[in-house]
């Protein structure tokens, strides 16, 4: 590309692209909402000075409140900005993932969550040590630790990245001023706070994708429209193979998506921590139902406006021409161009994508305080209510310095989308597997799931460390040749690109042969889970369960539980009778 289209692009950008005084009062007033819930429930609505009042508001939360609280946590800035953008590169592929949401709610009602209301668990992790023993739980919660070690900083940094695209400030120090605010009104407000800041940017973040997505669609002339140019453009095609080294398919996407949400929505403790603080299961199952309802909807107009971002740009990529330097950057882009004429609404958006970091953000460093306090600290010193809430609001707060120094490191990832899978990938599956394999396999004892784990962390780790700049994908077609006066210099770039692509293409397919590192980041969940069913359900055969390890029927999903033979302890049996003849007093 020539030095004077860059120039004509960066011109083009700076002229058109930028935030307004009205938007800036848009974005601080969202801002300012949320430290205001902060404050309230910090100082005017405090609840008892407890850690059960801090981490789950005393079980006396609210039914509607939790479902947009979980629904707003799972939108994280990396659903708003990376999936429009997946959808716009690669196709349609991943809408199956929002998809998946038919198999894991049914799951997380019937097979897991009735479990901890059943044996009135709070910390999932506590289950692993009831049902197989303490080396377990130790284990997954120094996962759950790591996995959000790698993530948080991955959720902030992505909203600063669209504010610095449509501002031109140093993505760095947004970075921190929007830490501090999620960090001051997790750290005073607890998971009150936590839950009604999601509910108020959940309506923020509902207005921005739909009026997005719709006003795309009408700017191109109607959905018909829309649909006949990603058609042409192979964008709504659905890729059944089965090769093992696409990037996305129907098998790999449908599979990882079941088995990651699963893992992130009913066995990770910043959703758990809310699902449980509900009175009743009854209410617990509604909630997700509803959560279910308002992912679908949401995240399909999400996965919406990456076809329309497709339709808009199909024969003038921003990408090609320079104007946008990533495909994390396209929909900012994308906003500006579609709603920029609009007073105040890029603020709006912009306010969406924070929204959804920060819900995310807040809920992940408030159950982590708990989990780091009950696990690692409270054993070793002499707890108290007060110590224990000043100790967990300590490390939110150093929670939050460490996002804004990660945010360097973020910075250089290529594809943030990919990063998030792989990083997933190498403990979603094994974090499913051995949770399902308590509740599902009775014959399955501590030892053997601690081996399934270990074999499965330490497989998937190879896999993902070895492969890492191995694989590239390339991107579907795009064109240049309808962007206005710049069409005779562009087509050699376009031409180039195509040129590029098929060299990607040759080197992702040079070796013919099956090769383990050439698997997709789609896979990983789905391999892991099965390396950790395997080697656990074959060690239950061979090794021998520890002489004190003994099977509670309660600690088996209800599914199965009629299949169970079980007899029971004389002392299980005098705690039964005396049970049937209290209800007999009771009745008389």
């Amino acid at each position: 590309m020539s030095a004077h289209l860059n120039a004509t692009a960066h011109t083009l950008a700076a002229s058109l692209f930028t935030f307004q005084t009205t938007d800036y009062i848009v974005f601080t007033f969202m801002l300012s909402i949320s430290a205001a819930i902060g404050v309230y429930f910090g100082f005017f609505a405090k609840g008892a000075d407890t850690t059960d009042e801090y981490l789950m508001g005393g079980k006396r939360m609210k039914t509607l409140p939790i479902a947009i609280s979980l629904v707003a946590s799972q939108l994280s800035a990396i659903s708003i900005m990376t999936i429009p953008a997946e959808m716009f590169a690669f196709g349609f592929n991943w809408f199956f993932n929002v998809a998946s949401m038919l198999v894991v709610i049914p799951l997380l009602n019937y097979v897991i969550i009735p479990v901890f209301y059943n044996n009135n668990i709070t910390n999932c992790y506590e289950y692993l040590e009831l049902r197989f023993n303490r080396a377990n739980r130790k284990l997954q919660t120094f996962i759950f630790v790591l996995t959000l070690f790698f993530m948080l900083p991955i959720f902030i940094f992505l909203p600063s990245l669209a504010f610095a695209q449509v501002t031109g400030y140093n993505v760095h120090i947004i970075n921190a001023i929007v830490c501090s605010i999620c960090v001051f009104y997790t750290m005073i407000g607890g998971i009150k706070a936590v839950v009604w800041t999601d509910v108020v940017q959940a309506s923020i973040m509902v207005v921005s994708v739909v009026l997005v997505g719709i006003m795309g669609a009408q700017r191109l002339g109607g959905l018909g429209e829309v649909l006949r140019i990603a058609g042409e453009g192979g964008r709504l095609k659905v890729n059944y193979t089965f090769n093992h080294t696409e990037r996305s398919t129907f098998w790999n996407v449908y599979s990882s998506a079941v088995i990651a949400w699963t893992s992130y929505v009913g066995l990770n403790q910043s959703c758990v921590q809310r699902i449980v603080s509900l009175p009743s299961l009854a209410k617990a199952r509604r909630a997700l139902v509803l959560f279910g309802l308002g992912f679908v909807i949401i995240m399909s107009f999400n996965c919406f406006t990456g076809i329309v971002m497709y339709a808009r740009y199909h024969d003038c990529d921003p990408l090609a021409q320079g104007l946008v330097s990533k495909l994390d950057k396209m929909v900012p882009y994308f906003v500006q161009d579609i709603i920029g004429h609009l007073t105040g609404m890029p603020g709006v958006f912009i306010s969406c994508v924070f929204s959804a970091a920060l819900s995310t953000l807040s809920a992940s460093i408030n159950s982590l305080g708990g989990i780091v306090y009950f696990d690692y600290i409270k054993p070793h010193i002499h707890h108290t209510e007060h110590k224990a809430n000043v100790i967990m609001k300590l490390f939110v707060f150093f929670s939050g310095v460490y996002c804004i120094f990660g945010g360097i490191i973020v910075e250089k990832f290529a594809s943030i989308l990919q990063i998030v899978y792989s990083i997933g990938g190498v403990s979603f599956g094994s974090v499913c597997g051995v949770f399902l394999l308590g509740m599902l396999v009775p014959r399955v004892h501590g030892r053997a799931a601690l081996a399934g784990v270990i074999g499965s962390i330490t497989c998937m780790s190879v896999i993902v460390v070895a492969s890492w700049g191995r694989n590239h994908y390339p991107t579907m077609p795009t064109s240049v040749d309808n962007c206005p006066g710049l069409n005779a210099t562009l087509a050699t770039t376009t031409s180039a690109l195509a040129r590029l692509n098929a060299t990607i293409k040759v080197e992702a397919v040079k070796d013919s042969g099956f090769n383990i590192l050439d698997m997709s980041f789609n896979w990983y969940a789905v391999l892991g889970m099965c390396i950790t069913w395997l080697v656990a359900v074959t060690l239950s055969y061979v090794l021998k369960p520890a002489s004190d390890a003994k099977l509670d029927p309660k600690l088996l999903s209800p599914i199965i539980q009629s299949f169970v033979q079980y007899e029971p302890t004389p002392l299980e049996e005098l705690a039964d009778l005396k049970a049937e003849k209290q209800e007999e007093k009771i009745k008389a």
